[in-house]
């Protein structure tokens, strides 16, 4: 018999994350095949391809998982919610810097990056609160 008490994942998280998913791949895709040619395209000054391509190889992993995981349970979510919040706010925490510290500030696919990874983080965030705590299961034999 089904847990009355689980939350429901809702279905605009569902839909969120295959909009997830085909965003990243649409990213990714590019960014691993051609890094030079892609962020050119953004105006990017300085392009590193090992660096463009682990940020691709990032991207395919969570935007895969996200249609993979598309219809897990609720304890699921919460795992992978907690993984994308760990990921969009060190992103827009980095792009930030980035932005002060390092000179893009002139760099306006710099600052469209950090308001995605924002708008993302707040997402995610905001599904993650919906979905509550995480049960804190204490290892099996600890008798807690």
């Amino acid at each position: 018999m089904p847990d009355m008490t689980a939350p429901s994942v809702p279905a605009s998280l569902r839909t969120w994350f295959v909009i997830h998913f085909i965003l990243d791949i649409v990213f990714a895709v590019p960014l691993f095949l051609f890094p030079h040619a892609t962020l050119a395209l953004f105006g990017w000054p300085a392009i590193d391809p090992l660096a463009t391509r682990l940020v691709a190889a990032a991207l395919f992993g969570i935007g895969i998982e996200s249609l993979l995981g598309r219809h897990a349970s609720a304890e699921s979510f919460k795992n992978f919610l907690n993984l994308k919040i760990i990921w969009s706010g060190s992103a827009t925490l980095g792009i930030l810097a980035a932005i002060i510290w390092n000179g893009y500030a002139a760099v306006p696919a710099a600052w469209l990056l950090l308001i995605v990874f924002f708008a993302f983080n707040l997402l995610w965030v905001y599904y993650r609160v919906r979905l509550g705590a995480s049960r804190q299961l204490a290892p099996p034999g600890t008798g807690a």
